[in-house]
């Protein structure tokens, strides 16, 4: 997976040509954006709340090993196994041995973005393992053979009609796309016979309490608890920087998390799982892992970009941020898109692989002030930006013009001499206030530059003329 300056752009504009997909994303992330708008509105002092919970977030980071212990002494004494992963190649063989050891062929799933950061669906099926995803959207993507392209909607780029269509397929029936009843309803019967016979489930985990080493998961679907509690091992692939102390503060997250996420003042669907399933329990599994996941997390702690594991993914940046809801999620070529995506993904998944990610942001800020954590990302995008420059990572046709730019603002007279030369070179191409350049000439690709005015600001300022305005 990469996302190189030329990809990422080719990928964006045949995204903006898409009118199916630009409605789409406007319909989704619209809707997401005014229902978040509303229940913030009605939430007491949300302002105080979220500015707690950042506290809350970094004080834990702080304390990032102390509190991953904690949790490991306490799920394991509910009879939970713990398991360290250093990169994602540890966690997919943690995976693939327990699978293994237990003679799996068939392994359901609950949505889950650690997974898809590890590859975890194609590492299984190369051992022989059948993963299937069982959160609705997820379903629909992996019938799609596309991945995921918004963090909690997964298939936020998928009419109705494109769902009836591959659920058809899949079940060899035509379906009305305007009966979501029907198509729910064979999409559970496709899914039943999967819960019924998986070897083994396999879910994420929204946050780790350490307190009680528990492992929280918040859905709008039941399917997660199908696949936490009727197959007989559960897996739970989990970040670190999930970690939360405790039940007092994981209120908070789950408070912020939904209205953040879905608009909801609580999710419908929030399970807890500490251990496995004990003596007169009616359901759950009799076997559970927790993969404590790494790739590059410790690496981040007390760093600039330490704040970026603060992320609780509600996927709110996304539905407010002008990039991502023209160019959409598979533009960002990561598990990760949006704004947050632009900054996590370089430093989990290596820079040089998404060098076009820093620069995929108009720095409105508008991501910041929806966080519930209120990262700054516009900061840490910029942070990105200046290591590239520092790393010399970014193609050198283009630092070497950022150069030459750098070069001429630090200079008064020559900044002048070459606006004014600017100026009269415009001419030929100048009409309507707009710049008509051929394609090859036009650094801003099919979007037309405005032309350089005929006075500059500092000129009209000189003169007086903006005082008489």
């Amino acid at each position: 997976m990469t996302a190189t300056l030329s990809e990422f752009r080719q990928r964006a504009k045949t995204a903006i040509e898409d009118v199916r997909l630009q409605g789409a994303l406007d319909g989704g992330t619209g809707k997401l954006w005014e229902m978040r708008r509303l229940t913030f509105e009605e939430l007491p002092n949300s302002d105080a709340l979220r500015d707690h919970f950042k506290a809350i977030r970094s004080a834990t980071l702080r304390n990032l090993v102390e509190h991953l212990e904690t949790f490991e002494k306490n799920a394991t004494a509910a009879g939970a196994n713990v398991h360290w992963a250093r990169d994602g190649t540890d966690a997919r063989e943690i995976v693939i041995s327990i699978a293994q050891e237990h003679g799996v062929k068939l392994v359901t799933k609950s949505k889950s973005m650690a997974t898809e950061e590890i590859h975890l669906n194609e590492a299984l099926a190369e051992v022989g393992v059948e993963a299937i995803e069982t959160d609705l959207g997820e379903y629909i993507v992996q019938l799609a053979e596309e991945t995921p392209s918004h963090i909690i909607a997964p298939a936020i780029h998928k009419t109705r009609h494109e769902a009836a269509e591959l659920l058809g397929r899949e079940s060899g029936r035509s379906l009305s796309p305007d009966d979501l009843t029907t198509l729910t309803g064979e999409a559970r019967k496709l899914l039943r016979k999967r819960f019924l016979t998986a070897g083994m489930g396999i879910s994420g985990g929204n946050m780790i309490v350490a307190e009680t080493g528990s492992v929280v998961l918040v859905t709008n679907e039941g399917n997660a608890r199908m696949v936490t509690s009727v197959p007989p091992v559960h897996i739970a692939v989990v970040g670190i920087e999930k970690i939360i102390p405790t039940w007092d503060a994981a209120a908070i997250w789950l408070s912020l998390l939904a209205r953040s996420a879905s608009g909801q003042p609580l999710s419908i669907y929030t399970s807890v799982i500490t251990g496995p399933s004990r003596a007169g329990d009616p359901d759950g599994t009799g076997e559970v892992h927790i993969v404590l996941l790494d790739n590059g997390r410790s690496e981040l702690v007390g760093t600039k970009y330490e704040e970026v594991l603060q992320c609780i993914r509600c996927g709110a940046c996304l539905n407010v941020c002008p990039v991502y809801r023209e160019a959409g999620g598979h533009s960002y070529d990561s598990p990760y898109p949006g704004p947050i995506g632009a900054v996590v993904t370089p430093l989990l998944l290596g820079r040089e692989n998404y060098e076009a990610l820093p620069h995929a942001s108009s720095l409105c800020g508008a991501c910041k002030e929806v966080c519930p954590v209120r990262i700054d990302l516009p900061r840490m995008l910029l942070e990105l930006r200046a290591d590239q420059v520092a790393e010399r990572t970014i193609p050198w046709k283009e630092r070497k013009a950022e150069e030459a730019g750098a070069f001429v603002f630090k200079h008064e007279k020559l900044m002048r001499f070459m606006t004014n030369a600017a100026r009269l070179a415009q001419r030929p191409f100048s009409r309507d206030g707009k710049l008509h350049l051929p394609q090859r000439l036009n650094p801003a690709l099919e979007r037309q530059l405005p032309a350089l005015a005929k006075r500059s600001f500092r000129e009209m300022w000189k003169s007086g003329e903006l005082e008489e305005k």
